[in-house]
């Protein structure tokens, strides 16, 4: 089950960090999201929100590595994906969007396997 989980951790972290290349700008962003015709202000924000996915991939990575931290890390990208999945359910319109909610849907079941396995494993 340690493989099953350093998995799910490694691949959850590699498409987190897919996003980070939206730091580099517009053309990037338009490219991930399919956002048009963006004002400086979400283009700021968008950028942001490419770091901080950029900074959660590289801790799912290193989770997959230190079994410490990696309840922590699992539950960062369940809230992470579950949250995304919840929003964009609801909210998305793009095609670029609805694929970015599938995966996360494909993620959700592996991570929630991943999260509980220890616990049902230990009783």
């Amino acid at each position: 089950m340690q493989y099953f989980i350093i998995g799910t951790l490694l691949v959850t972290g590699v498409i987190h960090l897919i996003p980070l290349s939206g730091v580099l700008g517009g053309a990037h962003l338009q490219r991930l999201y399919g956002v048009e015709g963006s004002t400086p202000d979400l283009e700021l924000l968008l950028r942001h929100r490419a770091i901080l996915f950029g900074l959660l991939g590289a801790f799912l990575i290193y989770a997959s590595v230190k079994p410490s931290v990696q309840t922590i890390a699992l539950v960062g990208a369940l809230i992470s994906v579950g949250s995304f999945v919840l929003l964009g359910w609801r909210d998305g319109s793009s095609a670029q969007i609805n694929r970015v909610v599938w995966i996360d849907v494909a993620l959700l079941l592996p991570l929630f396997v991943a999260l509980i396995a220890p616990i049902v494993r230990a009783t």
